[in-house]
């Protein structure tokens, strides 16, 4: 976490000076590069003390946005967050606290998803309640194939 700094000075050009240090033309090629890693963990990759988790989302958001690429980015956060909780994949049994687990990183994705993506993510989020994805389960990409049948590329 950081004390406060990661808002002083001009923290996007900071962040994007970081990405481009470490070999990467974009922030969503870095975030790629590393696609379980949570928001903090990139965020501590790029500077522990003076960058925070949500400046590189609203990055990732920003440069979602242009390329239209917006959906791929949600898929890419709900990986991110099933990764933090589940790293050994979707849990075989369903005990109280597994479905705790469960609600909890899926609230976080749907806290992190853009309005414009609300009710489509509310949507998965119900799919994957009501019927759940085979034990083991567990997204390496938003490319993979459950995800995409989930909830599918449609920008324009």
């Amino acid at each position: 976490m950081t004390d406060g700094r990661s808002w002083q000075g001009d923290w996007k050009s900071r962040l994007y000076a970081r990405v481009r240090e470490r070999g990467y033309d974009s922030l969503t090629a870095f975030a790629d590069a590393r696609p379980t890693a949570s928001l903090v963990q990139l965020a501590e990759e790029l500077g522990k003390d003076d960058i925070a988790g949500v400046q590189v989302f609203t990055g990732l958001v920003a440069e979602a946005e242009r390329s239209k690429r917006l959906t791929r980015l949600v898929r890419s956060q709900l990986v991110r967050e099933l990764s933090e909780d589940f790293p050994a994949g979707w849990p075989a049994t369903m005990t109280d606290d597994t479905r705790f687990t469960i609600g909890h990183a899926l609230a976080r994705w749907c806290s992190y998803t853009p309005q414009t993506h609300e009710a489509r993510v509310r949507r998965v989020r119900d799919a994957l309640l009501a019927s759940p994805p085979p034990s083991g389960w567990r997204p390496l990409s938003p490319d993979d194939t459950l995800l995409l049948t989930l909830l599918p590329d449609d920008e324009a």
